[in-house]
């Protein structure tokens, strides 16, 4: 239940400091959790990504004292972290959908935001089936993007159509380049994997690639190889079609089994999604997710 207990802590933390400049990496650190897995676990938990949280709990605040009246607007803009009341009351009127001046003549519009209650849900009849298999090294080749943890489960679809509307058609590249990008896709089984990583971006962001196992050869421009540790890994897999059978078995994984299971934690900031051959809209397709873990230490 540690999963549990850091994510209530991790609440209990950004109430204490709604009037401070924080964001992700400090609500981890505080927590002592991987701010990586953190980012993507409380997004999947709560459905809120960790800005998102504590800019609506602000605007919720800033509306009950713009109700009281003992305070300017410009006073509340600097109060809960807007450089400008420009910028403070466009945020404030997409979430309440009116503007501080409306509000204050009709409060009872108020968008109510209160603090996130953290509850285990037990459910029967659908138990989550993994295996844990010790893997050596690993190579990878690919396509790699920048997302947000915010917006990643609706641009990482995109990435990959992007992907296979340029790379897997049938018509050959006319480019040289093209044609020595299609070579090592073939070569490598580019699209069997996808790998979520801490890249070393900016905060609230991570590394995305398309990849294949590395066979070895030329690594032609916009392609990347990275290496992967080597871990034991639990390996969950789904069916259906793709992208909602894979990302409401990853939902699952952070709501149902990382708090459930009394054995393992993760291990490492990444993880790696896999892509049987076959039909992706099909109900009996095949995907999986792969996560380094470890035994945990009693």
């Amino acid at each position: 239940m540690e999963w549990l207990s850091s994510l209530r802590a991790a609440i209990d933390y950004m109430e204490e400091h709604l009037f401070t400049d924080i964001g992700a990496d400090e609500v981890a650190d505080a927590v002592h959790i991987s701010s990586f897995y953190f980012q993507k676990g409380f997004k999947m938990v709560t459905g809120y990504s960790i800005g998102e949280y504590i800019r609506n709990r602000r605007l919720y605040l800033a509306a009950l004292d713009l109700i009281k009246g003992e305070e300017k607007v410009i006073d509340l803009s600097y109060k809960y972290g807007y450089d400008t009341p420009e910028s403070f009351t466009k945020a404030f009127s997409r979430f309440h959908g009116l503007s501080p001046r409306l509000l204050r003549e009709q409060p009872s519009r108020i968008t109510v935001f209160l603090p996130l209650v953290i509850e285990v849900s037990i459910k029967g009849g659908n138990k989550m089936e993994f295996v844990v298999e010790k893997m050596e090294p690993m190579k990878m080749i690919g396509f790699e993007r920048v997302f947000s943890f915010e917006s990643g489960y609706l641009e990482i679809p995109r990435f990959w159509d992007a992907f296979c509307e340029k790379y897997m058609s049938s018509a050959p590249g006319k480019e040289k380049s093209e044609r020595e990008v299609r070579k090592a896709i073939g070569e490598n089984g580019i699209g069997e994997f996808g790998i979520c990583f801490d890249g070393g971006q900016t905060k609230g962001k991570f590394s995305y690639l398309i990849a294949g196992a590395y066979k070895g050869g030329d690594v032609p421009e916009g392609m990347k190889v990275v290496e992967i540790p080597a871990y034991e890994w639990a390996k969950f897999q789904c069916a259906g079609p793709m992208p909602n059978s894979l990302q409401t078995l990853n939902t699952r994984i952070f709501r149902e089994w990382l708090p459930g299971n009394g054995d393992y934690e993760i291990a490492a900031e990444l993880n790696i999604e896999w892509y049987s051959e076959g039909d992706i809209s099909s109900p009996d397709y095949r995907a999986g997710i792969w996560l380094p873990v470890k035994k945990k230490d009693f």
